[in-house]
């Protein structure tokens, strides 16, 4: 056995779910998720039903997380067409002001550049912009916040020319964060011909030449953070007509690096890095006193759907086999997580900040 003490993870790009999509997720069974995978906190993002955009729909929103939340949650507020500026009072509550500016799964999409303006120049932190912002979406979004002096966070970077423009703007001297996912850093489109369904994601699976295109860029210290972009959905939605994007991850994030730790890709001061430290950093995470991950790099296995906390139940890494086990988590003085059991119920958890 070889026992890695690391900090409690971050995972700054989640969704829960909830409120109104709680068939595919909730509060309770999505912070089990993230306390199986060594995650003591997450960021959760606002598309929910209905889509959190407002103070009265953050507090809401809130309420829900303190009575269900096993780990720490922080709780992202959205930018709509309809109601593009937020308050000082309630950015001060949210983590961060989401905006979504190209193609995704609901109904914060803003594409115009009179909206677009009004977001970057109103905007009052103390959280980061972060933006979905794909192709030529992503110069535009890096345009704005330096014409308005915004920190810019650049959530699920997928494709080569966009982490190449990202490492040429902050060569520049631009505000800028990013960060890339698991499935797109072990996942190609090459996969989709047996995932199918189950690997349809936003933005899509990239060709081998993107993703060691990402590669690289973790190793050259560009990419910042490290997001599951955890976006759970039943097994009958994906085989239906329509099959919305998204795959669950918060489970198998950790030992997909770990694997890619013990393949020599990346540094254990890297892993740290892009899984607590930069997700830290950008956002303002607040110090978790006497919280710690046990993780056995020796232990071997192979990712099972049946393993899951995750209430979709199914993963796109099914029978992967990975190297890391999360053996222990304590937060805050309290073991929560150990050998495979939740340790606490729901409402241990903390809504920051």
């Amino acid at each position: 056995m070889a026992i890695w003490t690391i900090p409690g993870l971050i995972d700054p790009h989640v969704h829960l779910r909830d409120p109104g999509l709680t068939h595919k997720e909730d509060f309770s069974t999505g912070t089990k998720a993230a306390l199986a995978g060594g995650i003591t906190t997450v960021l959760d993002m606002p598309n929910t039903i209905p889509p959190t955009t407002t103070r009265e729909r953050l507090i809401d929103k809130r309420r829900i997380a303190e009575e269900k939340i096993l780990c720490d949650v922080g709780l992202f507020i959205g930018a709509a067409n309809d109601n593009p500026l937020v308050g000082l009072e309630t950015a001060r509550m949210a983590v961060g002001l989401k905006v979504y500016a190209s193609e995704t799964f609901g109904s914060l999409r803003i594409d115009d550049l009179t909206s677009l303006v009004k977001i970057f120049r109103s905007w009052t932190g103390p959280g980061p912009i972060t933006v979905h912002a794909e192709d030529v979406m992503l110069p535009a979004a890096v345009a704005l916040a330096r014409a308005y002096g915004q920190r810019l966070h650049i959530a699920h970077v997928s494709r080569k020319s966009e982490i190449e423009f990202i490492r040429a703007a902050k060569a520049y001297g631009s505000r800028i964060t990013c960060e890339v996912t698991p499935h797109h850093l072990f996942l190609t489109e090459k996969d989709l011909a047996h995932l199918g369904a189950f690997g349809l994601v936003k933005p899509p699976l990239g060709t081998e030449e993107d993703r060691e295109a990402l590669w690289q860029a973790v190793r050259d210290g560009i990419v910042d953070a490290l997001a599951t972009d955890h976006a759970p959905h039943t097994s009958d939605e994906k085989k239906g007509g329509d099959p919305p994007p998204g795959v669950p991850g918060l489970e198998t994030a950790l030992p997909l690096m770990t694997t890619a730790l013990r393949e020599r890709k990346i540094s254990r001061d890297t892993l740290l890095q892009m899984m607590h430290f930069g997700p830290k950093r950008i956002y303002g995470v607040p110090d978790q006193p006497e919280t710690h991950v046990e993780v056995d790099l020796s232990a071997k296995r192979v990712i099972k759907s049946d393993d899951l906390f995750t209430k979709c139940g199914w993963t796109p890494f099914e029978g992967m086999e990975v190297y890391g086990v999360v053996k222990k988590v304590v937060l805050r003085g309290k073991t929560v997580y150990e050998d495979g059991k939740i340790l606490v119920d729901p409402g241990f958890g903390k809504v920051i900040p």
